[in-house]
């Protein structure tokens, strides 16, 4: 059986003491779902784990729903691969070795970016600010860092979000994400 290694991104939890969800909890609630040597990184929702079976998507919406029933409310889960991870490591299309990494976001979305839903939006308006559609994925190049991100504010609006699932990390959670989901050699 072939075990594949797999970060969940679960979205919105621990911000402002909203969703609640204690890492030292959902470490055990992910083991209880049949998922092997997982771990979190940070407070901002990320495990890793070990699967030899299931796809990204059921096994994100089985923590999706375990996180429901232990904790009682929603909250938004991704599930991708390391292949996929160092994918979009990878094809960073601003120079990430030379900038600060809180000036490089990624936000995972559940699926590909239809351009045409980012067509509003002007990244010149918001220059030196700017971003780029990948697989999945929306780069964020914010000099001044995300939470002074006038653009960030414009691509996070609802009528952009529309039908998305969509949790950002910094450059250097993105870095550490596929390092933790690297397979033992």
């Amino acid at each position: 059986m072939t075990i594949t290694r797999y970060a969940a991104l679960l979205r919105g939890i621990n911000v402002g003491g909203n969703k609640k969800v204690p890492m030292a909890q959902l470490r055990p609630l992910v083991q209880g779902l049949g998922l092997r040597d997982v771990t979190t990184y940070l407070q901002s929702g990320n495990v890793t784990f070990a699967a030899g079976s299931g796809d990204e998507d059921s096994l994100a919406a089985a923590i999706t729903r375990a996180i429901a029933d232990t904790f009682g409310f929603p909250v938004d889960v991704l599930v991708r691969d390391h292949a996929y991870l160092a994918a979009v490591r990878d094809a960073c299309p601003f120079p990430a070795a030379e900038l600060e990494a809180k000036q490089l976001h990624v936000t995972y979305l559940s699926q590909a970016p239809d351009p045409d839903r980012y067509a509003g939006i002007d990244p010149s308006a918001h220059a030196p600010e700017d971003f780029r559609l990948g697989d999945r994925a929306l780069y964020l190049y914010a000099p001044d860092g995300l939470g002074r991100s006038r653009l960030a504010e414009q691509l996070a609006r609802p009528a952009v979000q529309k039908g998305l699932i969509a949790t950002s990390r910094n450059w250097n959670t993105v870095v550490k994400l596929v390092e933790l989901t690297r397979p033992a050699s």
